[in-house]
């Protein structure tokens, strides 16, 4: 049985939805709606198994309760994954299908863009539901967030080094990328722009030649960026880079990035702190995404709206800094603490889109 010996962890709702017609089998995980509906991307992967999916939805979904709490929005967490099959007969077909089981759960769950899924995707989701964002078309639509969750992240970034070199800029400091995706590629262009040299590792080695040509960037192996000596290390892969054994070789004394669940486990955050990096949470710095879907859900697309969002990003982890310095340095267990605070306050109780108890 799919969610036999599994821990919900306080998860409102789980909804495992499948369409035999269209080959769908996809999960939904409502882990809070203590703000407002849940929100939180859908992606499309390729799971060894069942649980996995489960536990990786189930995670994801804790992550964005987090994350909505910490960028002040009127939302709680969610998420869904869909079950990659084999092969997709018809994928249109297959993301109608997700977007009838997302209609059935009346506005509890918004679901948007994630890895593996495109707006054509989206698309098709909304074609059988409302509770869709992340679109390219329509009166409110929020398009790629890739460009937003960079600025975020950048922001942050910038915030960080005031505090340990006291600069404006990136100048004289060495910026090692990891990932060259959207986000990743972006945040390359705003730290040369900003007088970083860079290094730069990923799989795609056209996209390492590109940003030698235009960024003057240096190349690295993806297994070796990690030790390599530089300032700042921005993670924008996969999640767990930050490990027990990948610590012990971190020259870098400031973290910030945009890749997912950076941290192995809680017990990386106290490695960082104790060897004197600076990591800046990455689900406070990475927020930028969401901020420019919820401006999509909240019907708020005018440009004050998301600045002063993104602005606030940069207070947050500024704030999350100066209370991991009060205590033991852990910026991890600082930002959960004041997550944790303004879903307990329960700050959005006024939001148009709260749910009824």
């Amino acid at each position: 049985m799919l969610f036999e010996h599994v821990s919900f962890a306080g998860h409102e709702r789980v909804v495992h939805a499948i369409d035999k017609t269209s080959g769908l089998q996809a999960i939904i995980a409502v882990h809070s709606t203590a703000l407002g509906p849940a929100a939180g991307g859908c992606r499309l992967w390729r799971y060894e198994c069942e649980v996995d999916a489960l536990t990786d939805v189930l995670r994801l979904s804790h992550g964005m309760t987090y994350k909505n709490a910490i960028a002040s929005l009127p939302l709680g967490g969610g998420k869904c994954v869909v079950l990659a099959p084999e092969e997709i007969a018809d994928r249109p077909a297959l993301f109608n299908a997700l977007g009838r089981a997302i209609q059935d759960l009346s506005g509890l769950y918004w679901t948007a863009e994630d890895v593996g899924v495109s707006p054509a995707d989206m698309a098709a989701i909304a074609s059988a539901t409302s509770f869709v964002a992340g679109l390219d078309q329509g009166e409110h639509a929020s398009g790629d967030p890739s460009p937003v969750t960079a600025r975020g992240v950048f922001t942050c970034m910038l915030a960080g080094v005031r505090r340990l070199w006291g600069q404006e800029d990136l100048s004289g400091l060495t910026a090692g990328v990891q990932g060259l995706g959207h986000v990743g590629w972006a945040l390359a262009e705003l730290a040369h722009r900003a007088g970083a040299r860079l290094l730069v590792s990923d799989l795609d080695a056209a996209r390492c030649q590109a940003a030698v040509e235009r960024l003057s960037a240096e190349v690295v192996a993806p297994e070796a960026i990690v030790a390599q000596p530089m300032d700042i290390f921005v993670p924008c892969a996969l999640g767990g880079v930050l490990n027990q054994a990948s610590i012990p070789n971190l020259k870098a004394r400031l973290i910030c990035g945009a890749a997912n669940n950076q941290l192995a486990d809680l017990s990386a955050a106290e490695a960082l702190a104790k060897a004197g990096h600076l990591y800046l949470p990455d689900f406070v710095v990475n927020a930028g995404g969401i901020i420019n879907v919820a401006s999509e859900i909240l019907e708020r697309r005018e440009p004050e709206w998301l600045e002063e969002k993104l602005a606030g990003l940069a207070t947050t982890i500024e704030r999350v800094m100066e209370q991991a310095a009060a205590g033991d340095g852990n910026t991890a267990r600082a930002a959960n603490a004041l997550a944790e605070a303004r879903i307990a306050a329960g700050s959005m109780e006024s939001s148009p889109l709260r749910l009824s108890a």
